[in-house]
């Protein structure tokens, strides 16, 4: 028989014995709640090995259940089922896919990705990927998987450091970003492929230089790194290429395409020495802008703008500019486009709204063909308190704007159609009927068009010359 105080300091361990089988019941019911998500040691699984020959590498997964109770993922699978170059081992248990898998409270599971793939096969994508996807209750949750294919040079969040030299004997994969670190130098020679994964761009850090050395018969491109047909001109698959305050970029002969822009100019420090100059260089087929330069230095001779969602070439808040035998072409049409083709601008805001001025000393326009789908493609954005300094030369331009004022405009013509050969294709060459033939002004520094092709005297307009068959 127990004593009357042996009996009470039983109640204590009576009610901790019938709260812990209250916790165990808990735990070991399922909730099916369907708020409850999964948690993962990553939200990408990323092969980083470069591959020489067929390659078969392992990573590793966890899947977490954080929450109080018991939870059945219904479904667990490869996003591109048997067909993958992925292969998945489900918590031990090798297949594409598994159904019903119980996750305890605060408890997890190992998921084991293996990838194989055939770097010299050219037929596969320079990067491979494909997704785990998790069902619980209803609620979808996905992980992606990255693997690089063909081999070539690749780089994953990459700063470069020193003078380095790039060269064309394979591609170059960005993932991430790469970044010229200040005060280094990149130089690209000609026939090098640049290629960038979605969202990828390039920064050129304060101080710091890029060299793109290309020719007519090897340029440099920059493209997205997705090779098949559906994506050969299907704007937004990478960033763009950004000139950082300061920085430095002298591009010749680039093709720059299907981008969210082309490249993207930062304010320079000194304001006599151009901050880019780019040559001979087609960059077409952007979400917003071809060129954005802010309050900064550009000089620029024979190089096509092609369509884009934005102004193709936009002069925002004041700077210094030269443009000589400028082909402008905006016929976008994946989207409704609200800026004219060209934007003039010697103003912005602060973060905190308010208006800010900064003088364009200089947009100086030669031998230009500004043309494009809407009525209006000149756009001036102007604050009377400061300068703003534009002269068009020889140039024909699309707009309702008057071109009467002589200190502006010198013989332009209006609205006229320059007969580009086929603007569906993005070809911007001028067709024999062109009323931009020999409408131009001689400009004795530079005598060869983009093709290489003597300039006539008088030349004809923009950066194309006509040649007859």
């Amino acid at each position: 028989m127990f004593s009357k105080v042996s009996r009470f300091s039983l109640i204590p361990l009576i009610i901790l014995t019938l709260i812990t089988i209250s916790s165990c019941k808990k735990k070991d019911k399922i909730d099916s709640n369907p708020a409850l998500k999964l948690t993962f040691s990553s939200d990408t699984v990323f092969f980083d090995t470069v591959f020489t020959t067929v390659g078969s590498v392992t990573n590793r997964l966890m899947v977490h259940n954080y929450n109080a109770s018991k939870v059945l993922v219904s479904s667990i699978r490869l996003g591109g089922g048997s067909n993958s170059v992925f292969s998945l081992n489900i918590d031990g248990t090798p297949a594409p896919s598994v159904s019903d898998v119980e996750i305890a409270a605060n408890d997890s599971i190992f998921i084991f990705v293996k990838v194989t793939v055939n770097p010299n096969n050219q037929n596969i994508p320079l990067v491979v990927t494909d997704s785990i996807l998790f069902n619980t209750n209803g609620n979808l949750q996905e992980v992606d998987l990255v693997a690089w294919g063909q081999d070539a040079y690749f780089y994953r969040d990459k700063k470069l450091t020193g003078n380095v030299t790039w060269d064309s004997i394979k591609p170059h994969v960005i993932f991430g970003y790469l970044r010229v670190d200040t005060g280094a130098t990149l130089t690209i020679n000609a026939g090098t492929k640049l290629y960038f994964h979605k969202s990828a761009y390039l920064a050129v850090s304060h101080l710091s230089t890029i060299n793109v050395i290309g020719n007519l018969d090897h340029p440099v491109r920059f493209l997205g790194d997705r090779l098949d047909p559906f994506y050969r001109d299907l704007p937004g698959q990478w960033d763009g290429i950004y000139l950082e305050k300061g920085s430095y970029g002298n591009i010749d002969y680039a093709i720059i395409k299907n981008g969210n822009f082309g490249i993207s100019v930062d304010s320079a420090v000194n304001p006599f020495n151009p901050m880019l100059r780019v040559t001979n260089t087609i960059i077409q087929n952007m979400i917003g802008n071809d060129i954005y330069a802010y309050a900064t230095n550009v000089y620029s001779e024979n190089c096509v703008l092609g369509d884009c969602g934005r102004a193709a070439l936009a002069l925002d808040f004041g700077g210094s500019y030269v443009f000589k035998y400028l082909t402008i072409g905006n016929f976008w049409s994946s989207s409704v486009r609200m800026d004219s083709a060209l934007s003039l601008s010697n103003y912005s805001f602060d973060n905190h709204g308010n208006k800010i001025s900064n003088p364009l000393t200089n947009a100086s326009f030669v031998n230009i063909i500004l043309y494009g789908a809407q009525d209006d493609e000149l756009s001036f954005k102007r604050d009377a308190s400061t300068a703003f300094n534009f002269m068009f030369d020889h140039c024909l331009l699309k707009t309702h704007k008057s071109i009467s004022d002589a200190a502006h405009y010198t013989k332009c013509l209006v609205n006229k159609d320059p007969d580009f050969l086929n603007v569906l294709t993005y070809d911007y060459q001028i067709d024999s009927i062109s009323p931009v033939i020999r409408q131009g002004i001689d400009v004795m520094d530079v005598l060869f068009d983009i093709k290489r092709k003597t300039r006539d005297s008088p030349p004809d307009l923009g950066a194309y010359q006509y040649v007859p068959n």
